[in-house]
């Protein structure tokens, strides 16, 4: 039996139309789609279109480690929803919506059989942090 989904969110310090323009551009994933300080984005290519694909290479900075995300989108209803595939079959759901001071960004994703929940919830978390910083840098 599958462990159920694990949803994280936050609220970006922007418009709907912007946060969207942040969450879904290559330019714009590059500067915040890591989990830590010791890590960066070197690559982000992206065909945002039910049935295109993307992919996102994080890796350390010292050049020791480095993952791929790659998935295909199923769903897409411009500046509030995204559903996609990842390559080994994960769904994962990101969320739009109107909030006091911004826009709250909901990701829920399948998580990774042969890795522990909460770390991948930190994880995750880790990198949405990184995407409400760097929202709020941009609007500065």
């Amino acid at each position: 039996m599958p462990a159920p989904s694990i949803t994280i969110q936050t609220t970006a310090p922007a418009t709907k139309s912007e946060t969207w323009h942040f969450y879904t551009e290559a330019e714009h994933v590059i500067n915040w789609n890591f989990a830590g300080k010791g890590w960066h984005c070197p690559k982000a290519v992206n065909d945002l279109r039910v049935g295109g694909e993307f992919e996102i290479v994080m890796a350390e900075k010292s050049g020791t480690m480095k993952m791929e995300l790659e998935g295909t989108y199923t769903q897409i209803e411009p500046h509030s929803h995204i559903e996609y595939t990842l390559e080994n079959g994960r769904h994962v759901r990101v969320d739009f919506a109107e909030a006091d001071g911004g826009t709250e960004v909901s990701v829920t994703f399948d998580p990774a059989e042969k890795m522990d929940n909460d770390e991948q919830r930190k994880h995750w978390q880790a990198i949405l942090d990184n995407f409400r910083k760097y929202v709020g840098q941009v609007e500065a």
